[in-house]
């Protein structure tokens, strides 16, 4: 008998995905699994601080878990690859509704529609010059992050007229970006970027990587987004940048969640907060379960995974 943890909200998905287990496979959720029942889970169905209870059972015998985000830096990785435990997400499920919200989002600056929305609340009638508008075809776009998320970004982005450009670890062409730079081939492109959209995963190596010394850089007062992960930007230095370096940010992730309400960027005009939603969709668990369902066939079968196999050391 195989025993999955289910680390994700009860609904009609989960009831679903019950009702296509394979005979020899039960599912618990964290209120039904007793004790014992957690020492001999053998899979983990998405993650929270009962996940870790369990790794830390001396005689657990997890051997893969699946989250349902694609970031997992909040999973505890040197773990996981000492104790050889498989880790999967659902990478490539997002790209569709965070692309849609980072196009969105720039709309809202660039047409002007944020600041109509809070004249609305105001019942104010107010109409910008002409030069306080723009439009995003023929803008430079630059996006850090090829993957899933930052092609779609750039799908939209071409229909849109503009020019896009991403950068990823060693400048390897991509679909959909006219070129692409490493880290170290990227700063011409990125003193003539008009937006700059963050969706790379948070790793060593990404943590505060836009800092103050990233922002001195830029030329044109760009648009920043990130829908990436909140560390990856050092917000002291994104607010002191907003002054002067950065003329508009959109932000759906942050290093604090929530957003403390004492906290300064709620006070600065110049920026788009949203709660961590550009991700989420209707079907989202739906589309999870698929990828689930693909990986636990072939982990019963062959021990081994279907797809979206995370690698441990590079943490995506």
């Amino acid at each position: 008998m195989t025993t999955i943890l289910a680390l994700v909200k009860q609904n009609e998905a989960l009831a679903q995905l019950r009702a296509t287990l394979p005979a020899d496979v039960r599912l618990l959720t964290a209120d039904q699994a007793t004790a014992a029942d957690l020492a001999q889970v053998d899979i983990i169905y998405g993650w929270n601080e009962t996940g870790r209870k369990v790794l830390a059972l001396s005689q657990q015998q997890v051997k893969w878990i699946q989250t349902i985000s694609a970031g997992v830096d909040s999973l505890p990785l040197a773990q996981l690859k000492q104790q050889h435990i498989l880790l999967s997400n659902t990478s490539g499920i997002h790209a569709e509704s965070i692309a849609e919200s980072v196009i969105g989002m720039l709309l809202m600056h660039v047409r002007g529609l944020q600041e109509s929305a809070v004249q609305q609340t105001q019942s104010q009638w107010h109409k910008p010059e002409h030069h306080q508008l723009t439009t995003l075809k023929a803008k430079q776009l630059l996006i850090y992050g090829t993957g899933h998320i930052g092609q779609r970004i750039a799908e939209l982005a071409n229909a849109l007229g503009m020019q896009v450009s991403g950068v990823n670890r060693s400048g390897h062409p991509v679909d959909h970006f006219g070129a692409t730079y490493s880290m170290a081939t990227v700063k011409s492109a990125l003193r003539q970027a008009d937006v700059i959209v963050n969706v790379m995963p948070l790793t060593a190596t990404t943590k505060h990587f836009f800092n103050a010394d990233f922002f001195a850089q830029l030329q044109k007062q760009p648009i920043f987004v990130n829908v990436g992960r909140g560390p990856s930007v050092d917000t002291s230095a994104l607010i002191t940048a907003l002054q002067q370096q950065v003329g508009f940010a959109a932000l759906d992730v942050f290093e604090d969640e929530p957003l403390p309400a004492d906290h300064p960027l709620w006070q600065q005009k110049n920026v788009l907060l949203m709660p961590h939603i550009s991700g989420i969709f209707d079907g989202y668990m739906r589309a999870a379960n698929q990828i689930f369902l693909n990986n636990l066939q072939s982990f019963l079968t062959q021990g081994q995974l279907a797809q979206n196999q995370v690698e441990l050391d590079r943490g995506y």
